[in-house]
């Protein structure tokens, strides 16, 4: 396997969506992170967030290694924890 197909796969195991639901406040949120590669050759931080059921916002933010792109995934996923936000 090369290592571009090999980062593909590893960049999928990171995929991570979070939900808040509050029905007496009508809150019915989302988010969605995600490490992907990009076209040359860096890490990005994909994070998108939004109601359920419609389309989303969208935010990436590039690293130049895998590592440092899972451990602002990492940060990020606490935060929006401790908010509220659950793990599906």
């Amino acid at each position: 396997m090369t290592d571009v197909l090999q980062g593909l796969r590893l960049a999928l195991v990171h995929a991570i969506i979070l939900h808040r639901v509050d029905p007496a406040k009508n809150m019915h949120r989302f988010y969605r992170l995600d490490v992907a590669p990009d076209l040359f050759g860096r890490w990005c931080l994909v994070a998108e967030w939004g109601r359920i059921g419609r389309a989303g916002r969208r935010r990436m933010a590039a690293f130049d290694d895998i590592s440092q792109a899972v451990e602002a995934l990492a940060r990020q996923r606490r935060l929006k924890e401790r908010r509220g936000y659950i793990a599906l």
